[in-house]
């Protein structure tokens, strides 16, 4: 008997995957295809698009032809802030922008001069101002700068829902994706904000569709529930929603470390939305206060740094033991560090500004890079941590397998526990849990997440 299955594209920024996933939510197959960079007409590089498009449709017939495999439902989830721009036909339009590309600022005073300051737009829509990396700046932009463009544009579709057009043939919107930093959504009314309306952008926004239904579609001669996409963050929530009642705080690691608390509800203030703080809008529609820093990638960076000076392999670090002493005479030494910006202007833990010839070797300057990252780590998670009753922070991702990162995180946070927590493919796991009652005849599993617990100056122990 073929097993029954949920496909599952994953697109992340660099690691594209696909996964089939069992009814009990173990995965049985994946797949991985590589980021394809390409140039738009001003030179930034950005995705390739029609690579992307050949990979979905080239990895759905590949599975097709597994006779173990019953394809009973597919769905799909990709990072946040790029939109596709598609004809009548669905087709691309326009390249898939960067949402790190340079904003034109004489765009961006003519939106604020014509909407009200920075500030209101960003409390109102949750939502910093971040230029490209608000979507809802990108669709403006595109109006006022590339009108020949706009005029042939049916739908603006956030990533996730382009690549489910690609297996539905239909266009939707989904609140994970418009919920997320784009300045399109007006958080205390529920709705498209004013500017969109005013703007007439609503036409140019496919119709919002339940990111926790599916649509029932004939592929292949059989029944398939095909969902619309979500935001990858918010889908990484998903098997932590499932799974706990009690008040927690998700921090999600990779490029971004982001801390999610979905119970706090509470309005952004002008000091959180300064420091990067926003809110995301769950799968059930839910508003989630986030705050994120853009730790992965700066860790990146300096680890390259840290190994080309000191002659050793990137890879060094990726096991290497938190050391209490080291940490101990590297708080002697050396001052907090002054957090700095990014060429971006994304703040940062400042460790660029040390110099590496002051330390005595690499396993001190790597101690000190993570001890400055879990100090910018700690302000940032203090935005979304006060004022709730938060039992638990649960790290997933690249630094909750970092032992040095999770032994410092449980010393800022004595009075919570603090757990590595791994999902197999947590963002995977949630895009197929969002549309379990569409495919899935078994319970929701309940031993989805495994647990270690980091305590203070111990080592970690087995949950």
């Amino acid at each position: 008997m073929p097993i029954p299955v949920i496909a599952v594209f994953d697109v992340g920024k660099t690691n594209k995957k696909l996964f089939l996933l069992d009814e009990d939510y173990n995965i049985v197959f994946e797949k991985s295809a590589r980021f394809i960079e390409t140039v738009d007409e001003d030179g930034d590089v950005c995705e390739n698009l029609e690579t992307l498009r050949s990979s979905v449709h080239d990895s759905l017939h590949e599975i097709y032809r597994m006779p173990q495999f019953d394809i009973r439902a597919i769905n799909f989830s990709s990072y946040g802030a790029s939109l596709v721009y598609v004809n009548e036909e669905g087709e691309p339009l326009a390249p898939l922008y960067n949402y790190l590309k340079a904003y034109p600022q004489q765009v961006k005073k003519q939106f604020y001069d014509t909407y009200g300051a920075p500030e209101q737009i960003a409390a109102e829509t949750a939502s910093p101002v971040l230029d490209s990396l608000n979507s809802g700046m990108q669709l403006y932009r595109i109006k006022y700068q590339k009108t020949d463009l706009f005029s042939q544009v049916k739908y603006a579709l956030h990533l996730p829902q382009y690549l489910s057009s690609l297996v539905s043939g239909q266009a939707y919107s989904d609140i994970t994706s418009i919920g997320c930093h784009t300045q399109l959504w007006d958080f205390v009314q529920n709705d498209y904000h004013s500017w969109v309306k005013e703007e007439h952008l609503r036409k140019k926004l496919a119709p919002i569709f339940p990111s926790n239904q599916a649509l029932a579609m004939i592929l292949n001669g059989k029944n398939c529930a095909v969902g619309i996409g979500l935001h990858d963050s918010s889908a990484a929530l998903i098997p932590y929603l499932i799974s706990f009642a009690e008040p927690f705080i998700l921090l999600s690691t990779g490029t971004w470390c982001i801390s999610l608390n979905p119970f706090n509800q509470q309005p952004l203030t002008a000091e959180e939305l300064s420091s990067d703080c926003l809110s995301y809008m769950q799968y059930q529609g839910k508003p989630v206060k986030a705050s994120r820093v853009f730790s992965g990638n700066e860790h990146e960076q300096q680890v390259k740094r840290i190994s080309a000076w000191f002659g050793q392999s990137p890879a060094h670090y990726r096991t290497m033991p938190y050391q209490a002493e080291v940490i101990a005479a590297l708080k002697e030494k050396y001052a907090p560090a002054t957090t700095g910006t990014d060429s971006t202007g994304l703040i940062t833990s400042g460790f660029a500004a040390r110099d590496l010839a002051g330390f005595a070797n690499d396993v001190e300057a790597y101690h000190q890079l993570i001890l400055d990252l879990v100090d910018l780590q700690y302000s940032s998670t203090q935005l979304v941590l006060k004022g709730t009753q938060v039992k638990d922070i649960y790290v997933d991702g690249g630094f909750g397998k970092n032992e040095i990162f999770m032994n410092l995180l449980a010393q800022k946070f004595p009075d919570i526990q603090v757990w590595a927590a791994s999902v197999a493919q947590a963002t995977a796991v949630g895009t197929a849990l969002a549309i379990h009652k569409s495919w899935n005849y078994k319970d929701l599993p309940n031993n989805l997440i495994q647990l270690k617990r980091y305590k203070a100056l111990t080592h970690p122990v087995n949950i």
